[in-house]
């Protein structure tokens, strides 16, 4: 899996300075057209610098993709609920946490469409799919019983198929719902998605113990 280079440190703020408008300037880009058709030139003069300053901090535009979505990404794996059918609290709503990833993926779909459509960035696509596994799979272990301690909030995980196929199946169906435009709301998707996921992870549950 590719990755973004490492942020400046904290006390360089003319650095981050420019990463902000580098990336701000992409996203703005980004709600108007295809991230395929976004040139570096496109984004330098959108920033406000010249193209050797984009590439003092970038190799290309795919790069400054995930690298701008990066935050936005981070909100929208913390918001994946755990997979667990039946939760400690009788009370709690897991499918309102699902209503939170499609309500992201709605606040910034001009973004998210662009990055994950046909005319996307097979990159990002590889980084965002990464990160819902890596969340899956630290969710299923900690439903098992794992020790918090023992579970590292990684993309660096073994080969979990169990993982991978259920932030697959959640890329896919998110994919779908903003390549057409986002027919559903946000709870209608999550309504719908959340029983599916509950039963794949019963399903793996269930294998695991024969």
């Amino acid at each position: 899996m590719t990755t973004t280079r490492q942020n400046p440190p904290a006390g360089d703020r003319r650095v981050r300075r420019t990463h902000a408008a580098l990336q701000g300037a992409l996203i703005k880009l980004v709600e108007e057209q295809d991230l395929g058709q976004i040139s570096v030139a496109d984004v330098a003069e959108q920033a406000g610098v010249n193209r050797t300053t984009f590439y003092d901090h970038y190799q290309d535009v795919h790069e400054l993709a995930e690298a701008a979505c990066t935050s936005t990404i981070d909100t929208l794996i913390e918001s994946l609920p755990a997979l667990d059918p039946a939760p400690a609290d009788p009370e709690a709503d897991p499918a309102r946490s699902l209503v939170a990833f499609f309500e992201n993926l709605a606040e910034h779909a001009g973004l998210y469409r662009s990055l994950l459509g046909p005319q996307g960035s097979a990159r990002v696509i590889d980084h965002i799919r990464g990160r819902i596994s890596a969340a899956v799979h630290v969710a299923m272990r900690l439903n098992a019983g794992a020790s918090p301690d023992s579970v590292a909030p990684t993309t660096d995980i073994p080969h979990d198929v169990p993982a991978v196929f259920t932030a697959g199946a959640l890329l896919g169906v998110a994919t779908d719902w903003l390549q057409r435009d986002s027919p559903r709301t946000p709870t209608e998707m999550a309504e719908l998605t959340w029983p599916l996921l509950v039963a794949h992870h019963l399903a793996d549950t269930q294998h695991a113990k024969t």
